[in-house]
C-alpha cells in the first residue's frame, strides 16, 4: 500500500525551548514522505533556524490558533494534514499509525495523548457533544475504528494529535478564526459530523503532550485567564446549541470552570482573590463571544504549494540502553552519541526500588524511562512488584515497542 503524503503543522507562541524539543521528535519519524510546517512568531524562527531549508516556516504574531493553523493548511502540499502542539512529542511511528487509516472512507483521525507523566493517558478517545462538554468513546483493544457523527454529536480528535484530508480541511475553511483558543478542533468535529463524516481513532498513534507554560496557563496547568475559554464557549454554543437554553449552559460551564478553579485552591495553587480575578476573566469572554460574527468559514483556496520532503535523521533503527543510576551520565552521553550516528534511542534507568515510572523526551533527541526496578510504570500496576533487571527491562521493551519500532 503506498502510503499518502503528510503536511505536519505545529502552531507555536512564545515556547522556543517546547519548539525545538517538539522538532527534534517530528525530526525521528518513521514515516516515509512527510513536510513539517512551523507556524510562529519571531522567538520560534529563532528555535527553527537550525532547521532552515528543511522545514517550511510561516511568520505569525496574532494569538489565534485558529489562524495559524489555516495558514499552516495554506502551506501544506501533502494528501493528509496532521497537527501536533509545540509542548507536544511524537512516537517514531506516530504517522505510520495516525495517517494508516486514510485508505478507509474516513476524513479525519486521532490519537491517544500521554500526560506529564509519559507514561498515563491523558486523552483517549471521546465523544464531543453540542453543549461544548465531552463523554467518553469506549474502545476494546489497540486497532484503529472507525466512527461516524451525527449533527450534534461528534467523534472528537484532540488538537495535538489529529489528521485530515487536505481536501476536506479547503472545503470546510479548515478552522473557524472565531475561535482563538479552545473548542477550535471541537468545532471543526462538529461541523464535519453534521455532513456524516467518518473519524478513525487509531489508539497506537501516540503523542506526548506536556503542558508547557504559555500566556495563558502555568506550567502547572494553572490558569492566568478565562477570557478566550468564555468567548470560546458562547461562540460554540451559538452556533451548536442554538434550539438550547443559551444561558443555562453558559451557567453550566461557569460552574465547571469555577469548580477546576477551587480544585487549584485548595491544593494551594491559587489564592481567594486569583479566583475572582480569572472568574471574572470568563465572565467577560462571555460577554465578547457574544458578540463574535458566526459566519461560516469560507473555503480555503488550494495554494498548490510545493512539497518539501523531510527526511529523517534516525534512519538506523532502534537502540535500548540500559542501567542503573549510577551510570546514568555515561548512559547519556552514549545516548547522545547514537541519535548523532541516525539511531532513535530509549534509555531505561532502574534503580533498587519501587518508585513509579517516568518517561521523558530529551531535549538531546532520546527517550529516557526512569524509575524503580519494583515499581509501577503502567498506572494498572501494582506499587510493588518483584522483578529481575534483565526481566524488568524485557517487560518494559515489549511495552514501547508497538510506538517506537517501526
Amino acid at each position: 500500500m503506498t502510503r499518502p503524503p503528510v503536511s505536519v503543522v505545529v502552531v507555536s507562541q512564545g515556547r522556543p525551548r517546547a519548539l525545538a524539543r517538539c522538532l527534534t521528535g517530528l525530526s525521528q519519524l518513521n514515516y516515509p514522505t512527510f513536510e513539517i510546517i512551523v507556524v510562529t512568531n519571531h522567538e520560534g524562527h529563532a528555535a527553527a533556524a537550525p532547521w532552515s531549508g528543511r522545514i517550511k516556516l510561516a511568520r505569525f504574531d496574532e494569538e489565534n490558533i485558529s489562524s495559524a493553523r489555516n495558514l499552516g493548511i495554506r502551506q501544506a502540499a501533502g494528501d493528509i494534514v496532521a497537527f501536533i502542539d509545540d509542548d507536544a512529542v511524537p512516537e517514531p511511528t506516530w504517522l505510520d499509525h495516525l495517517c494508516g487509516v486514510f485508505d478507509s472512507p474516513a476524513v479525519a483521525a486521532g490519537g491517544y495523548v500521554i500526560g506529564r507523566n509519559g507514561i498515563s493517558l491523558q486523552w483517549g478517545a471521546r465523544v464531543a457533544l453540542s453543549d461544548a462538554t465531552s463523554e467518553p468513546l469506549p474502545i476494546e483493544g489497540r486497532d484503529p475504528q472507525l466512527h461516524r457523527g451525527r449533527a450534534g454529536q461528534a467523534i472528537k480528535t484532540e488538537g495535538t494529535n489529529m489528521a485530515f484530508r487536505r481536501e476536506t480541511l479547503l472545503r470546510n475553511g479548515g478552522f473557524d478564526p472565531v475561535f482563538r483558543f479552545y473548542l477550535d478542533e471541537t468545532d471543526l468535529n462538529l461541523r464535519l459530523a453534521a455532513q456524516d463524516a467518518v473519524t478513525a481513532i487509531v489508539p497506537r498513534a501516540v503523542v506526548h503532550h506536556g503542558f508547557d507554560a504559555s500566556a495563558r496557563r502555568t506550567a502547572a496547568r494553572v490558569p492566568l485567564t478565562l477570557f478566550e475559554i468564555g468567548a470560546s464557549v458562547v461562540a460554540f454554543l451559538r452556533r451548536h446549541a442554538a434550539g438550547g437554553n443559551l444561558d443555562v449552559l453558559v451557567a453550566a460551564e461557569r460552574a465547571r470552570q469555577s469548580e477546576r478553579l477551587f480544585r487549584h485552591l485548595i491544593d494551594g495553587r491559587l489564592e481567594p482573590r486569583d479566583v475572582r480575578r480569572l472568574m471574572r476573566s470568563f465572565d467577560e469572554g462571555c460577554k465578547a463571544g457574544f458578540g463574535r460574527p458566526l459566519s461560516r468559514p469560507a473555503p480555503i483556496p488550494d495554494g498548490n504549494a510545493r512539497f518539501l520532503h523531510f527526511h529523517c535523521v534516525t534512519p538506523n533503527g532502534h537502540r535500548v540502553l540500559t542501567g542503573r543510576p549510577w551510570q546514568a551520565a555515561r548512559l547519556a552521553s552514549e545516548a547522545r552519541s547514537l541519535v548523532a550516528l541516525g539511531h532513535r534511542v530509549s534509555v531505561f534507568v532502574l534503580s533498587p526500588t519501587i518508585r513509579r515510572h517516568r518517561v521523558v523526551f530529551h531535549p538531546d533527541g532520546y527517550w529516557l524511562q526512569s524509575g524503580g526496578l519494583f515499581g509501577a510504570s503502567d498506572r494498572s500496576d501494582p506499587a510493588f512488584r518483584y522483578w529481575r533487571f534483565r526481566d524488568r527491562i524485557a517487560r518494559e521493551r515489549q511495552r514501547v515497542a508497538e510506538i517506537r519500532d517501526p
